[in-house]
């Protein structure tokens, strides 16, 4: 993700409101996620089914790679706060 933020900060800079637009680009990609799974779903009269269950996995991967760039361009390890953060969810697991 590093050097996707390289290149973004290149080519956009890295103030605040760049900062702003990569958190606010997570919330576009939950939306596209979100559109394909009711395009599976079929919940759209108007549309009926229009996407593969593989088209919402693809999505959501656009969700987490949004994600990573806006933690990186935060100036935090993308890597280090993932882990952390699964290390508590799988804490909260019943054992």
């Amino acid at each position: 993700m590093a050097a996707a933020v390289s290149w973004l900060n290149e080519h956009h800079g890295n103030g605040p409101q760049q900062q702003t637009m990569r958190i606010l680009k997570v919330t576009e990609e939950a939306g596209e996620a979100a559109r394909a799974w009711i395009g599976v779903t079929g919940q759209n009269p108007r549309k009926g089914v229009t996407h593969t269950p593989r088209e919402v996995a693809d999505e959501l991967a656009d969700v987490v790679i949004s994600a990573l760039v806006a933690i990186e361009s935060l100036g935090f390890d993308s890597d280090q706060v993932l882990s952390e953060c699964a290390a508590k969810v799988l804490a909260r697991l019943p054992r």
